[in-house]
């Protein structure tokens, strides 16, 4: 399995977590609500659909919407599939949160990953969290000799370039530094301070140099009908 797949599998077990869906409403929360996912056609989410109701972590039910009540052979319509999440299912993902190894640190994995820290329990959210500022504080030491190595043979629009390149990443640390020291101090960012997962947007927040979570939606179809 690729990483960006296995980064897709995670996030459609999420959202399904949350409620059933079918294809048409789960690509659009992958657009609006991670919008790293932006890339993502029918064409891939679909296969990703059928390996997860294959491995038993999903079911597919027909829709109960009226228009689906209305899809016959003799209307030429077809019913939308609902996806559910199954027991095993379920079971799957908590072990994928639960999971911090060095994946969960970088860009489009960290972003899925802080989209679902809602349902993570504090120990894993700091974890990741700590992760991630440590890549970013290597990441600022490779760039800073880099440049250092080669700031009197750029123009000024690249030298510039990566300026803005390592202040975005510095936006960044600063931030997750607010946020394990939130962790630490027992509060979340929405909800009671418990240690227990809560429900809660983390769309917001995000400093330029992270793959936001609040993508641009990419554009609607009138109708769903793969399956």
């Amino acid at each position: 399995m690729s990483r960006r797949s296995g980064i897709l599998e995670f996030a459609v077990l999420g959202l399904l977590r949350e409620s059933p869906m079918h294809g048409y409403e789960l690509r659009k929360r992958l657009n609006t609500s991670l919008g790293v996912f932006r890339a993502f056609s029918y064409g891939t989410l679909y296969p990703c659909l059928k390996t997860l109701v294959a491995n038993g972590w999903l079911i597919e039910e027909p829709g109960n919407t009226p228009e689906d009540a209305l899809a016959t052979p003799l209307s030429g319509r077809r019913a939308k599939i609902v996806y559910r999440l199954t027991a095993e299912g379920k079971e799957h993902f908590e072990e994928l949160l639960s999971q911090t190894g060095p994946d969960a640190y970088e860009d489009e994995h960290f972003a899925a990953r802080f989209a679902f820290f809602g349902q993570t329990s504090r120990d894993v959210r700091m974890r990741v969290l700590e992760g991630r500022r440590s890549r970013l504080e290597e990441r600022l030491e490779k760039m800073g000799a880099s440049l250092a190595r080669t700031r009197e043979r750029l123009d000024d629009y690249t030298l510039e370039l990566q300026r803005h390149g390592m202040e975005s990443v510095e936006r960044e640390v600063r931030w997750l530094n607010e946020l394990i020291e939130s962790e630490r101090a027992g509060r979340d960012l929405k909800g009671p301070a418990t240690g227990e997962p809560t429900q809660q947007d983390t769309t917001s927040g995000a400093p330029g140099g992270l793959p936001r979570t609040g993508g641009i939606p990419g554009p609607d179809t009138p109708d769903d009908t793969a399956t």
